[in-house]
């Protein structure tokens, strides 16, 4: 059964957001889903251009106040 995993990366500037989340999805399985909170507005374009380019699904990017809230499905591995 499919899990999801949440990934508080506030405070964090550019690239530690995208390495926080290559870490993460190392712990899930394909069909997981991995939710990211971030306040680095970057992350809004880094880490879904990272998700494309890894084989993953982007499946919302959005803000809510001062976070930037992106959730992703995994993948099957490469």
């Amino acid at each position: 059964m499919p899990q999801t995993l949440t990934l508080d990366a506030r405070r964090l500037l550019c690239p530690l957001p995208v390495i926080r989340v290559q870490q993460a999805i190392e712990q899930l399985s394909a069909g997981d889903t991995l939710i990211v909170y971030c306040t680095d507005p970057g992350a809004l374009h880094d880490v879904p251009a990272w998700v494309r380019i890894h084989g993953h699904t982007l499946l919302n990017a959005y803000t809510e106040g001062r976070d930037y809230i992106i959730s992703l499905q995994v993948g099957a591995p490469a």
